[in-house]
């Protein structure tokens, strides 16, 4: 047998069912015996792609990123086909993990993507959220999407801005029991789980939007995240607090409205971001995105309820002057109090 003429050929009765009990395994999150299954059947059938697949999948549920590049690169080498293997999707993440830039570059290419900007060598100007870069990609265009932190726990969707095609900025703010903090960049899953629609239009026309796992924080936020009791009067009150906010270049977010309840069936679905109907529990989403700014879901003015409880994400020598600055603006209809750091 040609082992590096691509020959293609069924896999054994052994591999498959080593791989077959692997991935059981891997389900109970037992990831140490499953690697062993996994070894074994690369042993088995070096030559094919989807052993090193396979492993490279592992590595990535483990967070083992150099293992996860090694193996990963070891699948490519194999494929048979030029372009759209989801071999170099994990290729990708694991490079974007690793900030190892020119790989990544080189995987998006390699699965279809383009890939504009710095090219491969070149260094980029340091950000706030990414910290120092060469050749990170950059002016993918790739639009807003939704995030779940903590999917395996008490899951949070949120909204942020697509870096590249692993990566996803928090522009909203989150609620303290994710551990996440506005302005972070986190690692997330290439296949979306679930989908989040807007109205775009009179005629009732709809836009979705992706919602992406978290895999892990790769950036974190030096900004803590509050949470503050507002009396504000009308929405334009609030809205105004909103605005001051995101002027001086942080966020307020109104979470008495943007703030809804789903059940983890729902949350994984297609979803509308209007208000649900409060049948669900569990995890949250978050507000919708094309706002200037996280602003939330609007409640109608007859509803409106002057006691808000509010996100804030500002440094701790900004937050009070903001809150006192917006009641100063309009203090017969402004008030706040209790303001405490969460996150």
């Amino acid at each position: 047998m040609r082992i590096f003429g691509k020959v293609r050929h069924r896999p054994s009765a052994s591999w498959r069912q080593a791989t077959d009990r692997a991935f059981t395994l891997i389900g109970d999150g037992r990831y140490e015996d499953a690697g062993a299954l996994l070894t074994r059947a690369a042993d088995l059938e070096p030559w094919l792609a989807e052993s090193w697949f396979n492993l490279a999948l592992l590595h990535k549920f483990r967070h083992d990123w150099e293992q996860a590049r090694a193996a990963g690169l070891r699948a490519v080498a194999l494929l048979d086909k030029e372009t759209g293997a989801p071999d170099w999707w994990n290729v990708g993440i694991a490079a974007t993990a690793l900030q190892d830039w020119p790989l990544a570059r080189r995987a998006w290419q390699a699965y279809g993507l383009r890939v504009p900007g710095n090219p491969v060598g070149t260094a980029q100007t340091t950000t706030a959220h990414t910290g120092e870069a060469n050749g990170e990609p950059d002016g993918m265009q790739l639009g807003s999407a939704a995030v779940r932190l903590s999917p395996e726990g008490e899951a949070e969707v949120v909204w942020g801005r697509r870096l590249d095609p692993a990566r996803i900025e928090v522009l909203s703010i989150p609620l303290p029991s994710s551990g996440r903090r506005w302005g972070e960049v986190v690692l997330h899953d290439g296949v979306p789980n679930g989908e989040r629609t807007t109205a775009t239009g009179p005629a009732g026309t709809t836009r979705a939007y992706p919602v992406f796992d978290e895999i892990e924080l790769w950036a974190p936020s030096p900004v803590p995240t509050w949470v503050v009791l507002l009396e504000a009067a009308t929405e334009a009150d609030r809205d105004a607090l909103e605005r001051l906010a995101a002027d001086a270049g942080f966020a307020a977010e109104d979470w008495s409205s943007s703030v809804r309840l789903l059940c983890r069936a729902c949350s994984e679905s297609r979803m509308p971001t209007a208000e649900g109907d409060g049948e669900h529990l569990d995890p949250h989403d978050h507000s919708e995105p094309g706002h200037p700014g996280p602003l939330g879901h609007r409640t109608a003015g007859e509803l409106w309820a002057p006691e808000r409880e509010c996100g804030i994400a500002a440094p701790p020598g900004l937050v009070r002057g903001l809150l006192d600055g917006w009641v100063a603006d309009s203090p017969d209809t402004r008030e706040w109090r209790d303001l405490e750091e969460v996150c």
